[in-house]
C-alpha cells in the first residue's frame, strides 16, 4: 500500500510533512510517496537520518498556495505537488492521498481528477472530534456550502460507513444540526432533509442543537458545509482561548502554579483528549479514491496520524462500503 503526501502543502511544510511522514512509516508501516520539491525533500530525508525504501519522492515544481484560487490552480497549476499527487491515485501508481495544504484546491483537484463514487452526488469533508461519550463525525464542514437536501441524506449515509467501519461504532446513530430539537424547526430546506433521513435506512433520532457537538448525542452529525465550516472554527477558537485563558490563570498566583504542578498529568491528558492532531485529517467523502485533507497547521503528530487514518480507509474498504450504501438508498427511493 502506498499513501502519496504532499510534502508543499501546509503552514509548515516541507519541513513537518517530511518528519511526519518519516515517523508513519516508521510506527505504522506504510509506504509513502512525497510529492514535490525533490531537492528539498531529499535534504529533509537526510537531516531526519532516513535511509529506508518505504518512502520514495516525486519531483513536482509548482506549489498551489493558499491564496490561490481552488478551479484556477488546479487548472493552471498542472505540475503542483497536488495535481501531481492525484495523479499517481488515478494512475493506479498509489492507494491515497494526503494533502494539509489548499483545502479548496484539494477537493476540486480530487473530483476533477477522481471524479465521484457512483450515486454520489457531492463530496464532503467529515471531521472527527472528541466527545463526552467518544468520537463523532461532523460532515460536512466545508465542501459544499449550498447542498441540496438528497446531498445530506447521502452525508449521513456516508458519514455512517465511516462510523461503522473506521470509528467501529456497531450501530450509528445520525442527527441533523438545527436551531432545534423539534421538527418543526429550521428553514425548509432543513426540514426537507428531516424527512429525508427520517424516511432513510440510517438510524436517524432527529435534529440536534449546536449544544450537543461535544456531548455524544450521536456519532454522526450532519450539516451544510457553510454551517459546518463556522461550527469547525469556531470550536478550534474557543479551545484555543480556553488553553490560554488557563494558562494566563495558572501564572497568576505561586498557588495555582503549584496547583498546575500537581495536576500536570492530568492536564496532559485532558490536551491528547482534545487534541486535533490525534485524528491527523479529515476525510473527504465521496470521492472514487481515498482522500485526506490535513489543517494548514498541521503538526508532527497530525502528518503522521493522517497517514495512518489514510491507510485504514483503504485497508477497510471503505469507499465500497459506500457505494454499495448508496445504491441501497436510491433503490429504496
Amino acid at each position: 500500500m502506498k499513501i502519496v503526501v504532499d510534502a508543499m502543502g501546509g503552514d509548515y511544510a516541507p519541513d513537518v510533512v517530511v518528519t511526519g511522514a518519516v515517523e508513519a512509516v516508521k510506527e505504522y508501516k506504510a509506504e509513502v510517496i512525497l510529492v514535490g520539491d525533490e531537492a528539498k525533500i531529499n535534504a529533509l530525508l537526510k537531516k531526519n537520518k532516513y535511509s529506508g525504501s518505504e518512502i520514495s519522492v516525486v519531483n513536482a515544481t509548482e506549489v498551489v498556495e493558499m491564496c490561490d484560487s481552488a478551479a484556477t490552480s488546479i487548472r493552471k497549476k498542472r505540475n503542483s505537488s497536488i495535481v501531481v499527487g492525484l495523479n499517481l491515485v488515478k494512475e493506479g501508481k498509489a492507494d491515497a492521498f494526503f494533502s494539509a495544504g489548499n483545502t479548496g484546491a484539494a477537493v476540486c483537484g480530487a473530483v476533477l481528477t477522481l471524479g465521484l463514487l457512483p450515486g454520489v452526488e457531492r463530496p464532503g469533508i467529515g471531521i472527527v472530534m472528541p466527545t463526552l461519550k467518544g468520537a463523532t463525525m461532523i460532515i460536512d464542514v466545508g465542501a459544499n456550502i449550498t447542498p441540496k437536501p438528497t446531498q445530506l441524506l447521502q452525508y449521513g449515509i456516508m458519514g455512517e460507513v465511516y462510523s461503522r467501519c473506521i470509528l467501529n461504532k456497531e450501530s450509528p446513530s445520525v442527527g441533523l444540526l438545527n436551531v432545534g430539537e423539534e421538527e418543526a424547526k429550521g428553514t425548509e430546506f432543513v426540514k426537507e432533509t428531516h424527512e429525508l433521513l427520517s424516511a432513510s435506512k440510517v438510524n436517524f433520532i432527529g435534529n440536534v442543537e449546536g449544544k450537543d457537538l461535544f456531548s455524544g448525542k450521536c456519532d454522526v452529525i450532519v450539516c451544510d458545509g457553510f454551517v459546518g465550516n463556522v461550527a469547525l472554527k469556531v470550536t478550534e477558537s474557543a479551545a484555543e482561548a480556553m488553553q490560554k485563558f488557563l494558562k494566563r490563570h495558572i501564572k497568576s498566583s505561586p498557588v495555582a502554579i503549584l496547583g498546575y504542578l500537581l495536576l500536570r498529568r492530568t492536564f496532559k491528558r485532558f490536551k491528547k483528549e482534545i487534541d486535533y492532531s490525534e485524528y491527523g485529517g479529515a476525510p473527504l467523502m465521496g470521492v472514487n479514491g481515498v482522500v485526506i485533507i490535513g489543517h494548514g497547521r498541521s503538526n508532527v503528530k497530525a502528518i503522521k496520524n493522517a497517514i495512518r487514518a489514510a491507510k485504514e480507509e483503504v485497508e477497510r474498504n471503505i469507499n465500497k462500503k459506500i457505494v454499495e450504501a448508496i445504491g441501497s438508498a436510491s433503490a429504496k427511493n
